[in-house]
């Protein structure tokens, strides 16, 4: 039996925008890490028991290593849950971007039908295909949609007053 043939190496160009792409969405991570933390610790109030405080702090703790689409959901049950205004374009946009990460992050490339585009192979859980060759200009159009709903939700979790420490970004410098 012969062994698989190796995937075509991505262009440098194509390789950067897939790299900046999947970094945009650990961005997003963080972002709805760090908003869920600032919307139920402000939902706490200022007084709140040690078992309250303990049980918060735990659920803290998984956030942690959530997938991308529990973070979503999580986010937006504790943003409805906060009567956080105007979340309706966010809260259909974060699905959107939650099935384009899976493609990108789990797809195998490989050459197009044209010239600088590269198909992602790759079949979501409802046995689903991506029908489209994609260049890094289309990889770009994801990381911006991906770095503008981030901008979104640093925006809700800064509207609870907690503005949030930011890995890389403390006084002292890297």
């Amino acid at each position: 039996m012969a062994l698989p043939r190796a995937p075509d190496r991505l262009p440098d160009e194509m390789a950067a925008a897939l790299g900046h792409a999947v970094a945009a969405f650990g961005f997003l991570e963080e972002a709805l890490k760090r908003a869920i933390f600032s919307l139920t610790r402000h939902s706490l109030g200022e007084t709140t028991d040690d078992r309250a405080l303990a049980a918060w702090l735990r659920r803290m703790e998984e956030i942690a290593d959530d997938s991308l689409g529990t973070l979503i959901d999580s986010f937006l049950a504790t943003a409805r849950r906060a009567h956080v205004k105007a979340l309706d374009p966010l809260s259909r946009e974060l699905p959107q971007l939650r099935l384009l990460r899976n493609l990108i992050c789990h797809a195998s490339w490989r050459p197009g039908a044209q010239p600088d585009l590269w198909h992602p192979t790759f079949i979501n859980t409802r046995g689903e295909r991506h029908p489209d060759d994609m260049g890094p200009a289309d990889l770009a159009a994801i990381r911006d949609r991906t770095l503008q709903a981030a901008r979104q939700v640093v925006r809700i979790m800064r509207a609870t007053g907690i503005e949030g420490q930011w890995a890389g970004m403390d006084d002292d410098g890297p």
